[in-house]
């Protein structure tokens, strides 16, 4: 049975989480996708294809890419390598304390350029992705022509 993971599931969006695919046949290539839906709506999505070990796993903080979104060893490269469907989007977070992002991670069998709804992941799981840790306190700022917030630690 195959398996994706990410460790720790929920993190603060600066920190680095491990990923893992178990259960693949050895040698098997699969397609790992990272896609989230913004607050406007808009879709983002990175894919990156892998050779799983003999073992049947994929870990992208040791194994390099063969191709995709970005090639080589990138720990962090389907969180960073996310693209919008629509050209000239950028991903913003408005709402950083009330949300996390969620970011859902896909495991697909062979190489999977385009996927659409009749293409089933072999497994799936999601990550939270949060920009403030819990008990961070917001100040508006707000000085002359200045507007900002701080945020302060508990």
């Amino acid at each position: 049975m195959v398996e994706v993971t990410v460790t720790p599931q929920s993190s603060l969006a600066d920190r680095p989480v491990q990923v893992q695919v178990r259960g693949l046949s050895p040698s098997q290539l699969v397609t790992l996708r990272a896609s989230l839906t913004d607050e406007q709506g808009e879709c983002f999505q990175a894919r990156a294809f892998f050779r799983a070990d003999g073992a049947g796993e994929v870990d992208p903080g040791c194994r390099a890419a063969l191709g995709g979104s970005y090639a080589g060893v990138w720990p962090m490269g389907l969180f960073w390598f996310l693209q919008p469907d629509t050209l000239f989007r950028r991903l913003v977070k408005r709402d950083v304390a009330g949300s996390p992002f969620r970011v859902r991670l896909e495991v697909f069998d062979g190489l999977c350029l385009v996927t659409g709804p009749q293409d089933q992941p072999l497994a799936s799981c999601e990550a939270e992705r949060w920009y403030v840790c819990p008990g961070m306190q917001r100040v508006p700022v707000r000085e002359g022509r200045v507007r900002g917030a701080l945020f302060l630690p508990p």
